[in-house]
């Protein structure tokens, strides 16, 4: 259980398990009809679901406006190998106008004003227009990147923007990195020097052969106040199996699936 904390942010209460739904809600037979992931649909998709949490990526177009978006690039997407940041917006939008239409994160936040945002920045050029953009909406929004330097950018953008609170937040790649070392050392002093600051704990079961998500790993996590949330789980055992083991979110993409697994419990 999530140790009791007098600065459990906001975007975290009340306490879980809670369902991230993973770059929105693309049902299968939404994906059928052409719906993309991050699209203004997948995210309308989610929250009729009743999700209250989506999970989601930050580019920045050509022309400065940061749109929710995977990749670095559209050859996947749309098999234009043209990367988001050479693409201006008004062609975004006119290339996933059949995909369930481009979202821009202004919008997003606008569009979408009881839904929590878990913000993965994706670009160098992007972390401090997000961050200004969220500073309003601090309360309902999480911010976390690969990379620690684009995630403190980030919050600092927030804070000079005038946040009435930090966003939430979750480690980049290489403090979690250091974080599962420490602990598989039994270094507690360091485990916890590592989660100070943060929110929630936001990891993989596994990287190739190392088992990341541990009981161990999640008690320390809640030992210091912070939330464990495991990405990408999409198969139902293994959502029953890890809210068994205590972690506190599910970060999905069938958060329909999920949602009905929590909801039951």
């Amino acid at each position: 259980m999530l140790s009791s904390s007098p600065t459990r942010h906001p975007f975290l209460a009340p306490a879980g398990p809670r369902v991230l739904a993973h770059r929105g809600l693309v049902t299968p037979d939404a994906a059928a009809q052409g719906v993309a992931e991050n699209s203004f649909a997948a995210v309308a998709e989610a929250h009729a679901a009743g999700v209250g949490y989506v999970e989601s990526d930050c580019h920045l177009t050509a022309d400065g406006t940061v749109v929710l978006f995977h990749d670095d690039d559209l050859s996947r997407m749309t098999g234009d190998p043209r990367k988001i940041a050479d693409v201006r917006l008004a062609e975004l939008e006119e290339l996933m106008a059949d995909r369930g239409g481009l979202v821009t994160l202004a919008q997003a936040l606008d569009s979408f004003p009881d839904v929590r945002w878990n913000l993965d920045v994706k670009a160098e050029a992007a972390a401090a227009p997000v961050g200004r953009l969220v500073a309003p909406h601090a309360a309902r929004v999480l911010l976390t990147s690969f990379s620690d330097d684009r995630r403190r950018v980030a919050l600092a953008a927030a804070r000079t923007a005038g946040a009435p609170i930090r966003p939430a937040t979750s480690p980049g790649s290489a403090t979690v990195a250091r974080l599962v070392a420490a602990h598989a050392l039994g270094l507690r002093g360091t485990v916890r020097r590592l989660l100070r600051d943060l929110d929630a704990l936001q990891i993989p079961e596994r990287q190739g052969p190392v088992r990341v998500v541990t009981r161990g790993l999640v008690r320390a996590a809640h030992e210091a106040g912070v939330e464990v949330h495991v990405w990408t789980v999409n198969d139902t055992g293994d959502m029953t199996r890890l809210l068994d083991l205590g972690v506190d979110g599910l970060v999905t993409d069938r958060a329909d699936l999920a949602l009905s697994i929590v909801n039951g419990r």
